[in-house]
């Protein structure tokens, strides 16, 4: 009986094209996947209602979170964070900037914060404190604590308030990431200018 080379080749080709197919198909699925996962888990959307973030960030901004950041790293001074306080709805995110961290002890004195009794050298020209709230006195972070003040040092609440307090851990969303609207990454945002007599922590 004679062979069939050709069917044997034909048999060949069909069965690499079909792995091709197969291959694809994977291909495709993950890449559906990993974009399901990073807009669903990953990042979210959120736009800031008032100007207490202002200059860095004003009324009406539209913010990206970046939600898994704080898995891959930890929350540093100075870090622009998305907050979410216990029972509060999706609407009701708020922004703020990281001062305290674990361990610390955060006074506001003179309208200056004092990280551990010294004075922090700040990063930005921002204003002096009109009110240290319940940072007049002492106030301890424990080890999932964080201490936040907003940008705009004289309007809107952050730690100094006892509506706001101390921010737990779990209680950070993310990190502010992207400012969507003019495209700029937000902790690279300096609308306040370099304070060139003070250091960075």
């Amino acid at each position: 009986m004679k062979y069939d080379f050709n069917l044997e080749d034909r048999r060949k080709k069909y069965k690499s094209i079909l792995a091709q197919i197969v291959i694809t198909l994977i291909e495709i699925a993950i890449v559906v996947a990993a974009a399901y996962a990073i807009t669903h888990y990953g990042l979210e959307k959120m736009s800031v209602s008032g100007d207490y973030m202002a200059p860095t960030l004003k009324d009406g901004d539209d913010v990206l979170i970046n939600k898994i950041s704080y898995a891959v790293s930890s929350v540093k001074r100075n870090d622009i964070i998305v907050i979410q306080q216990d029972g509060s709805e999706h609407s009701y995110y708020s922004v703020a900037r990281v001062m305290g961290l674990p361990g610390e002890t955060v006074k506001i004195e003179d309208g200056y914060l004092y990280i551990d009794g010294k004075q922090l050298e700040e990063k930005y020209n921002f204003p002096v404190m009109e009110n240290g709230g319940l940072a007049l006195e002492d106030v301890i972070l424990d080890e999932d604590e964080y201490f936040v003040l907003c940008d705009n040092r004289n309007e809107g609440e952050d730690s100094r308030n006892a509506n706001t307090g101390n921010i737990l851990k779990k209680n950070i969303v993310g990190k502010a990431w992207l400012r969507i609207n003019s495209l700029a990454v937000i902790n690279s945002i300096n609308e306040f200018g370099e304070d060139s007599s003070s250091g960075k922590e």
